[in-house]
This record gives C-alpha cells, sequence and structure tokens, in this order.
C-alpha cells in the first residue's frame, strides 16, 4: 500500500544542496521524488500569472488545488517540471519566484491545500522528499529524516556562481540579503515553521562538496532502512 511504502524526508533552507542530493537519491534507490518546494514555486508563479496579490489567501489556495503539473523525472540537473503544459523549470529556480514561494508558503490555507497532494506522492517502493516541513509535518513518520544546512554566505556563493555560470547578472552581498529574509520568513511563519525534525540526522554542507553529501546520506540509509542501492 502507498502509505507503508518507506520515505526519506529531507528538510533545511535553499542552497544546502537538498535538490541535488534528492535526485542523486531517487536515481540511486529508484525510488520516486517530491520536490515540494517546486509546489509552492509552482503556487506562486501561477498565481501571478493570473495577477493575483500573493497575499489573497483564499484565491492563491485555489491556485494550489487546481495546479496543473507534471514533474518529468530525469538525470541530476536535467529533470523537468510542466506548468499548463510549458516548462519552467529555469524560472521556477529564479530568485524572485523562490522569494514569492516563501510568501505563500506561509499562507495556512495553502499549505493546507498542498498537505494531501504532497502525501501522494507517497507510493512503492519509496520516495524521496524534498522540502522544508517533510519530516515535521507532512511525512512525520518518515524511516529516515535528514536535516541539512549552510552559511548564508556559503548559500549565496554557491547561487551566484550558477547565475554567472548561466550569464545572469547576480549581486552577492543582495543575494545573502536575499537569504537571509527568506530564512526569518520561514523560520518565523506561524504554519509549519522550518526547523528540523527532533530525530532529524543534521548535516552542514557548508564545507562540504557534493559527493560527500550524498555518500553520507546514502549510507544512512542502508543502515537505517535496508535499502537496495542500484549499481
Amino acid at each position: 500500500m502507498s502509505d507503508k511504502a518507506p520515505v526519506i524526508a529531507v528538510d533545511g533552507p535553499s542552497g544546502v544542496g537538498k535538490g541535488t542530493l534528492c535526485q542523486w537519491l531517487a536515481a540511486r534507490l529508484g525510488w520516486h521524488l517530491l520536490d515540494s518546494g517546486a509546489l509552492y514555486r509552482l503556487t506562486a508563479l501561477a498565481a501571478q500569472r493570473r495577477g493575483l496579490p500573493l497575499e489573497d489567501e483564499t484565491r492563491v489556495a485555489a491556485v494550489a488545488i487546481t495546479l496543473d503539473v507534471v514533474f518529468v523525472a530525469g538525470a541530476v540537473g536535467a529533470s523537468q517540471v510542466l506548468l499548463d503544459g510549458m516548462e519552467v523549470g529555469d524560472v521556477l529556480r529564479g530568485e524572485a519566484t523562490g522569494s514569492a514561494a516563501s510568501q505563500v508558503a506561509a499562507l495556512p490555507a495553502v499549505r493546507a491545500a498542498l498537505l494531501q497532494r504532497q502525501r501522494n506522492f507517497r507510493r512503492p517502493p519509496g520516495l524521496i522528499a524534498d522540502g522544508r516541513d517533510m519530516g515535521t509535518v507532512v511525512f512525520p513518520q518518515a524511516g529516515l529524516k535528514l536535516f541539512l544546512n549552510a552559511s548564508a554566505e556559503e548559500r549565496a556563493r554557491r547561487r551566484y556562481k550558477q547565475l554567472i555560470e548561466k550569464g545572469m547578472d547576480a549581486n552577492l552581498s543582495g543575494l545573502i540579503e536575499e537569504i537571509a529574509e527568506r530564512d526569518a520568513r520561514d523560520a518565523h511563519r506561524a504554519v509549519a515553521p522550518l526547523r528540523p525534525a527532533a530525530d532529524a540526522e543534521m548535516l552542514d554542507t557548508t564545507q562540504l562538496g557534493v559527493a560527500e553529501v550524498c555518500e553520507w546520506a546514502l549510507a544512512l540509509a542502508v543502515q537505517r532502512l535496508a535499502v537496495t542501492v542500484i549499481p
């Protein structure tokens, strides 16, 4: 049954490497992937495209309920997200959409609208759930809970490097400020604030490479859940 499928919940703020880790784990284990942050970004983007104020909780929640979204799995960095049939991956990863997502994620009606939708991603053989409240609210009984963190400065540097490599303009000091503001908003919202679950395994990725983070998580998955790893 779907509610018996194992779950690995991976939480933490933006820029700590959750997305890369979760895609890698899903590929190594052959499990399904939930990018919950994308659902909030999609809700914010769809609301903005319809000209709705992001503080209009009732109408934004209605958008969340009716989202026409499809996740197309692929290799790390090659997955696609379709909104109303159109690929929107690059737009979703933008700082403006991330900030807007943080605003709508603070709305209780939006979180309620997306809660069951997120839980529906749980099905055999297992689910890797990427978000900010996966281990505390969405899947509190997850067999393995991970919480990644890193300094705001390091996360801003990583984002700055990504933007420059894409030929986009970026301001490092501005990114640091935006990240700090988003962290504060996520940590102090009234519903499902960003915080590690009491039984989460914690890792600061500030000084770590991608391979180190992935191997740490895989070792815990093997130890705790006796998972089968795809060669």
